[in-house]
């Protein structure tokens, strides 16, 4: 009798597929429960009267970047689950993450100003790495992937 290597490994990769469906439906709750979220301090931003502080507005801001990070991690798995290329999906995940850190930067999270520096050099060249990979995923013909 021989061994099937696909056979054994089915079980395995179906279980996968449910596991990632159920992640991306666990995505879209959570997505829900932000929209509302977003929403109701908004609204609480603007009974207290506090929507021209800068550091309320920059918090809304971070909230719906999160936001946009939670969909493309589900349009990430939604992509997988499809067996459809997600690296450009990521990339721009990434970008997202690592604007949302831009935006939330704050000098008095660092200790020392060479501290301060480095992380803010740290970001910047992940803003920069991040852009170039996408600026050159968008310009590299990849085998099975459709144009756009």
């Amino acid at each position: 009798m021989a061994f099937d290597l696909d056979d054994a490994t089915k079980p395995a990769a179906v279980t996968m597929e449910w596991l990632v469906l159920g992640a991306a439906y666990f995505l879209l709750i959570l997505f829900l429960i932000g929209v509302f979220d977003l929403f109701l301090s908004l609204y609480l931003l603007l009974i207290a009267g506090n929507f021209t502080d800068p550091n309320e507005v920059v918090g809304l801001l971070d909230s719906v970047l999160l936001l946009l990070i939670i969909v493309e991690v589900h349009r990430t798995l939604l992509a997988y689950a499809k067996g459809e290329p997600v690296l450009r999906i990521v990339v721009s995940a990434s970008i997202i993450a690592i604007a949302r850190r831009a935006i939330s930067f704050r000098l008095e999270d660092y200790g020392t100003g060479q501290e301060t520096l480095f992380a803010a050099l740290a970001i910047a060249v992940l803003v920069l790495a991040l852009v170039i990979g996408y600026f050159l995923l968008d310009r590299v013909s990849v085998p099975g992937r459709p144009e756009l």
